[in-house]
Order: C-alpha cells, then structure tokens, then sequence
C-alpha cells in the first residue's frame, strides 16, 4: 500500500527536546503545541517518503493509563490514533511502562498486513530493534527520525541506527516551530491585581484564643501555611506577610471583618470548616451568608447543550495549568450566572470561595490530570493555583463592572 505511517515515540520526542532547549529531560521544562508538531510529522513524513499519510500513532505513558490534558486534545485531531501505557513513580522518578511494547506489536502488525508502504520511527530504544528487522522483512522501508541531541552525541541507540533504511535528525529549527522552553518562574497569565483589604488582614496580630504561633503549630500545619504564601507558578502572596510567620487559611479567616477591617471576631462566633473528616467547628467568624452558601453552582446553571460544548473546549483547548482551569472554571460560572450583583459580596469574602462552589471547582480541576496520584487527591500547590486562577476572573470581572465609564 503505497502511503507512510508514523510512529511516535513521545517520552523520546519530548524529552530529547527538553533536553536540547532547556537542559534536562523533564517534560514540565517545556510548552509543547501539539497541533503544530502533529502537522509539521505529517508534512515532513510525506515530503521524505514521497507517499501520503495514513496515519500517525502516539504513543506515550500516563498514570493508570488515564488519558492526560495533551493526549484528550491529540485523540480528537484528524491521523493521529494515541496509545497509551503506564506511567509509574520509583525512587523518585517516572518510568513508561508498556509503551515500547505497543509501539513492537504495531509496527510488526501494520508491516504484516502491508498496511504501509514506509514507516516512520521517532524514538531512540533499541528494544524496537526486532520490530524494525520484522517490518523490513515484509517489504516495508523503515526511516528513523532522531531529535538533535543536546551534546552533539547520538540519543538512539547505535544498533537501532545502523538498521535503519533512512535517517533524519530533526534539528533545532524544526523543533522549536512547536515546542519552546518555559521562562523559569513564569506563569500562564497575569497576577491577580492587589486587594488593599488583605494588607489590614495580614499585618494585624493574630488573635490569642485559640490560634498559636507560628512556631509552636504542628509541622503540617505550618506547612500548609507555607503553601498559603505562593502559587505553583512561583507568584508571591499579593502583600508581605505578618512577622510571626505566613498565616494559614483558617487564621485569615478569623481575622476577617465586614469592611475589611482587622479587628477581633466575635468570641461566640463559629466556622464550619470541611475536612475528610467531614463538617468540623473552628472558633472564628460568622458562617457563610445565606445568599452567598445558596448560589448556584455551574452545574446548576448549565444546559445540556453547554455541557457539550463546555466538554468539547476542555478536550480541545484548555491545557490542564491549575491556574489556567481555575480562569476557565470561573468564566463559565459567571457567565451564566444571572444576579451579577452577588459578585460583589462573593469578592468580599476574599479568599474564601462558598464551599459547594469549591468543591465543585476542584471536582473540574480532577479532570484534567491534576491528582498528587497519592489516595487522589490534588496537590496542595495546585489547589492554591486553581483557587488563584478562580479569583483572577471575580476580580476582573468586578472591577470591569465598577469601571468609570470614560476608562
């Protein structure tokens, strides 16, 4: 059959390419634009082969083999069939599992059934050696694609090499027309924009009852705490911080009064707090306003036709950042939510977010992958993230709202 398949390796692609343009093999060291790369394989598989594209398969590793952010956006586009195998954690490192197998049985079957007349291998393992000498014996010519190694040495394996009917390194240029280093500390959109009532919150002194110092809580209190003070994106917390150390969620919202001033709650006064524990009582402020605990959630307010499109935009468009799901999340809520007047009193409640809506926030952040693969939970970075993003869009869309006419 006279067209050419391509075969991807994607833990060799995206790693020799971070290794080349960032300095080290780790995949979150790089931005990768999946449609961009998946049309510059096709074009340069078809010009080289001189036969047109069947198909391009992908093959990657994924916890539990459950699909991540980049591979639901990969498996809607036109030619490209993904595979997945496990991604499991040893001594601290994530290793594929299954992959190089799938990519054997693949290439062994398309060569079989003479699906293709050429194949395309991007990948540098040298386990796929016997699959490449079975697709040769079937007719099939075999090109080998390697990405330009970061010392100038070879990243494949020799044998691999040496086998190969064709070969071509995929240089610098070509790379980077699809994947680019991150800026360290950099961050996917702007920072929110400063609330003058966290100063008062957070340089007054905390209260004696009931709230020790910093230095007598427990370790993980105190390292919930020191999560409190920056996002994963490396963005500090809007103001400085008190000087007996960050205060916790719980300590802000003891310190919290209508019109944001730092003044001692009430003694009587409780907060209902949510744990895996279930509803626990802390001494602190009042409990959630009535209209504020009533609103409704995205659920609530989402059609079935929404809910269609709402899942098409996640698969196709939205990237999986916490801070970037926290904005989208967000968008939508407000977007359909029809008494814009409760924006105001929820940005009061700065930086608490009504519970249902919370936990409806950090259900749609799951989605995306964002699970610390520890009894599924999120990591608690990425919780402050998603939060720091959701926030970003009340804050917009109030002070967009509040805006001089003339501005």
């Amino acid at each position: 059959m006279d067209r050419c398949i391509v075969l991807v390796d994607a833990g060799y692609l995206l790693g020799a390419a971070a290794s080349l343009l960032a300095g080290e093999p780790s995949r979150s060291r790089i931005t990768v634009d999946h449609a961009a790369l998946v049309q510059g394989l096709r074009e340069q598989a078809e010009s080289e082969t001189e036969r047109p594209l069947l198909r391009i398969y992908w093959f990657d590793g994924a916890p539990d083999r459950v699909p991540q952010p980049e591979h639901r956006r990969l498996r809607v586009m036109p030619r490209v069939t993904v595979r997945l195998g496990a991604l499991t954690r040893s001594d601290g490192r994530w290793a594929q599992k299954g992959v190089d197998a799938a990519m054997h049985a693949e290439l062994t079957e398309l060569a079989r059934n003479r699906a293709c007349s050429d194949v395309v291998l991007v990948t540098g393992d040298g386990d796929l050696l016997p699959g490449m000498m079975a697709a040769k014996e079937h007719g099939v010519a075999v090109h080998l694609w390697a990405v330009q190694a970061a010392d100038g040495d070879y990243n494949q394996s020799e044998d691999l090499v040496a086998e190969a009917d064709e070969r071509r390194v995929l240089d610098r240029n070509w790379i980077t027309k699809a994947v680019r280093a991150k800026e360290l500390g950099g961050i996917c959109a702007p920072p929110p924009a400063p609330r003058p009532e966290i100063a008062a919150i957070l340089s007054a002194p905390l209260p004696d009852s009931g709230l020790a110092p910093a230095a007598e809580r427990p370790a993980e209190e105190t390292e919930h705490a020191s999560a409190a003070g920056a996002s994963d994106h490396g963005v500090q917390e809007r103001v400085p911080a008190p000087k007996g150390g960050v205060p916790t969620p719980k300590d802000l919202a003891a310190l919290r009064a209508p019109g944001a001033q730092a003044v001692p709650p009430p003694t009587t006064a409780t907060l209902r707090w949510s744990s895996d524990k279930g509803w626990v009582d802390r001494p602190g402020t009042a409990a959630e306003p009535s209209e504020i605990a009533a609103m409704p959630t995205l659920a609530q307010l989402t059609t079935a036709e929404q809910r269609w499109a709402d899942r098409e935009e996640d698969i196709t468009t939205v990237g999986g950042d916490p801070y970037e799901v926290g904005q989208v999340f967000a968008r939508r809520w407000m977007g359909r939510l029809g008494e814009q007047g409760q924006l105001q009193k929820l940005s009061g409640m700065y930086p608490r977010i009504p519970h249902r809506i919370d936990g409806e926030l950090l259900r749609y952040a799951a989605r995306f992958g964002l699970l610390a693969h520890k009894d599924d939970q999120i990591d608690e970075h990425d919780r402050y993230a998603i939060r720091a993003g959701f926030w970003r869009e009340i804050d917009v869309r109030t002070a967009a709202e509040h805006a001089p006419a003339g501005d």
